[in-house]
């Protein structure tokens, strides 16, 4: 059995080998599940269709899919914070959604800070505003990486 991905923690800066090239993120949620597309050639990412799921094993089964789909190098996932940084019941739940992820994947994972990005898609009139955070959450990851 291969060994399990390394799990990066949020950062400005994350140590992301050259080799890895394109990534799926995911916007956690309980009930919908933000999915976007992106590469480090173009720096952006493209909204895909939300994961609309309530019950854990058919979220992580959708997710599965998506990533079999795709076929990425690495995965991105937007953990929330509360505005001063501290941690609450859905960072936690965010990390757990990734782990999972990333260990029936096999497939690196990288955890990006998503404060205001639901609100940040929204203001920008997003009509799918959890697959417009998972694009927002994505193409901040690609820009830490130039």
């Amino acid at each position: 059995m291969p060994a399990m991905p390394a799990i990066a923690s949020p950062s400005p800066s994350p140590d992301v080998p050259a080799s890895l090239q394109s990534f799926l993120s995911f916007d956690f949620g309980a009930r919908r599940t933000g999915v976007a597309a992106g590469n480090r050639v173009l720096g952006t990412a493209t909204p895909l269709r939300t994961i609309v799921a309530e019950a854990k094993d058919d979220r992580l089964a959708q997710a599965e899919a998506r990533v079999r789909e795709w076929q990425p190098d690495g995965l991105v996932v937007g953990v929330p914070f509360h505005p001063d940084g501290a941690p609450h019941e859905n960072t936690a739940r965010a990390r757990k959604f990734g782990r999972q992820l990333a260990e029936r994947c096999r497939l690196p994972i990288f955890e990006v800070d998503e404060r205001y990005s639901t609100t940040e898609a929204l203001a920008g009139g997003a009509r799918d505003a959890d697959a417009a955070a998972a694009c927002i959450i994505l193409e901040q990851f690609l820009r830490s990486l130039k």
